[in-house]
């Protein structure tokens, strides 16, 4: 067995040597270019345009990941740039909601000289099912709001009245309010609008006491008439949208649907004092 390794490893060695033999050899007569160097050109080709190829998919890789950081880094850019636009706008709109606010509401008083108005933020909601009212954050130590005051939106348009006045809020029974009374103009007469339960759960308010040559029609625009000096004339309170008889048989009733939609309250005007308007 010593015998055959030592055979292999004059075998090897032999071939070694002829090799480094032959490669002097060509590099000397064939100055550097010979059979050996081609037979290794040959060989390692592959190799070497593999690891051409490969560096170049690299390259291009990285490249690629370069460029995805920049893109990256400019949307980015874009979505903080359109962020401060969005709120640019928002503001833009809210101030514009609000001049439009107080323009309606200047428009009003000039075509209702004498009275007087105090905005309010509505709060929230009241909590029964029974009535239908919401609260305002205004009340006897930061505002002139008395129990009783008309309460409407920048365009005239009845909401309801206060009912209850606290320190820095105040209570509002809408005029869907089984509570809620007001005189109102209808055609040629007068009538008077109050709340029913059975009507409130439609968002609609009773005209009740029509007198019976009375003419009132299905689309009529019902205004306040100012009796009482509780209300103001002409504040709106809706349209007519249904002619009744009363369960009893005796006289008519209609229903209207008021003009504010209440589930969109945000702003409201308390009317804290006016003048009757000249007959």
């Amino acid at each position: 067995m010593k015998a055959l390794v030592n055979r292999q490893s004059i075998i090897i060695a032999s071939v070694a040597v002829l090799i480094a033999i032959i490669t002097f050899i060509s590099v000397n007569m064939f100055g550097g270019v010979g059979p050996v160097t081609n037979l290794g050109n040959v060989i390692t080709r592959p190799i070497r345009t593999l690891t051409a190829t490969i560096t170049g998919t690299f390259e291009r890789i990285y490249a690629s990941i370069y460029r995805f950081d920049d893109l990256l880094a400019d949307y980015e850019r874009v979505l903080a740039v359109n962020a401060e636009l969005l709120r640019d706008i928002r503001e833009v709109e809210e101030l514009a909601a609000e001049n439009a606010l107080l323009r309606a509401a200047l428009d009003f008083r000039d075509r209702h000289p004498g009275h007087q108005s105090e905005i309010a933020t509505f709060l929230n909601w009241g909590g029964s099912n029974w009535s239908s009212s919401f609260t305002i954050n205004r009340g006897y130590a930061n505002s002139n709001i008395s129990s009783g005051n008309a309460v409407t939106t920048e365009y005239g348009v009845l909401i309801g009245r206060v009912s209850e006045v606290g320190a820095t809020t105040s209570t509002v029974i809408t005029v869907l309010d089984t509570t809620f009374t007001a005189g109102a103009f209808v055609g040629e007469g007068t009538a008077t609008i109050r709340g029913d339960f059975n009507l409130m759960r439609s968002g609609l308010v009773m005209l009740d006491h029509i007198d019976d040559d009375q003419i009132v029609r299905v689309g009529d625009t019902i205004v306040t008439s100012g009796r009482g000096e509780v209300f103001p004339r002409d504040l709106i309170v809706g349209n007519v949208v249904g002619l009744h008889m009363h369960p009893t048989g005796i006289g008519r009733y209609a229903t209207v649907r008021p003009e504010r939609v209440f589930d969109a309250i945000t702003e409201v005007f308390v009317i804290t004092y006016f003048e009757p308007l000249e007959e």
